[in-house]
C-alpha cells in the first residue's frame, strides 16, 4: 500500500504543475485579443480544477505517507497543511476573476481588473508552490 501512496503522491505532484506556470501563462493576458484571451481563461480554469483535485490528492497520500513512513515534528505539520490551505483556497478564489476575464472577453469588454487580480494571485500561488516544494525536499525530523 505504501508503494501506491508513494505513486499517488507523485501523480498528485505532477498535477499541481499548473501552479509552477501559472503566472508565466497570465503574463500574455494583456498580449492576446478579446477571443484569445476568452481562451485562455478557459483554459486556465479547467488546469485550476485538476490543480485543485491534485492538491486533494496530495493531502491525503500525505497524509497516509506522514503516518507511515516517519517521524515528522508537528510544527512541520502543521507549516505544511497551512500552506496546502492557502494554496488551496488561493487556488479557488483565483476561480472567479478568471470567469470573469472569459465572460468579459466574450462580450468584448475591458477586464484588466481581473487580469491584475489573477496576476497577483497566480504570483502568490507560485510562490507558495516553491515553498511546499522546498519543505517537502527538506522536512524538519524530530
Amino acid at each position: 500500500m505504501l508503494k501506491v501512496m508513494l505513486f499517488l503522491h507523485i501523480v498528485g505532484a505532477v498535477g499541481m504543475g499548473i501552479y509552477a506556470i501559472l503566472p508565466f501563462v497570465v503574463g500574455k493576458f494583456k498580449q492576446l485579443s478579446g477571443s484569445a484571451q476568452e481562451g485562455l481563461a478557459s483554459g486556465l480554469i479547467a488546469g485550476g480544477r485538476i490543480g485543485q483535485y491534485a492538491l486533494v490528492l496530495q493531502l491525503l497520500s500525505g497524509g497516509y505517507l506522514i503516518s507511515n513512513m516517519g517521524d515528522y515534528s508537528v510544527a512541520w505539520m502543521i507549516t505544511i497543511i497551512i500552506i496546502f490551505l492557502a494554496l488551496g483556497a488561493l487556488s479557488g478564489i483565483i476561480q472567479a476573476p478568471l470567469k470573469r476575464i472569459a465572460a468579459a472577453s466574450a462580450k468584448g469588454e475591458n477586464a484588466s481588473a481581473s487580469i491584475s487580480k489573477v496576476q497577483t494571485m497566480s504570483a502568490i500561488i507560485f510562490i507558495l508552490f516553491l515553498v511546499i516544494i522546498w519543505l517537502m525536499a527538506a522536512p524538519w525530523y524530530k
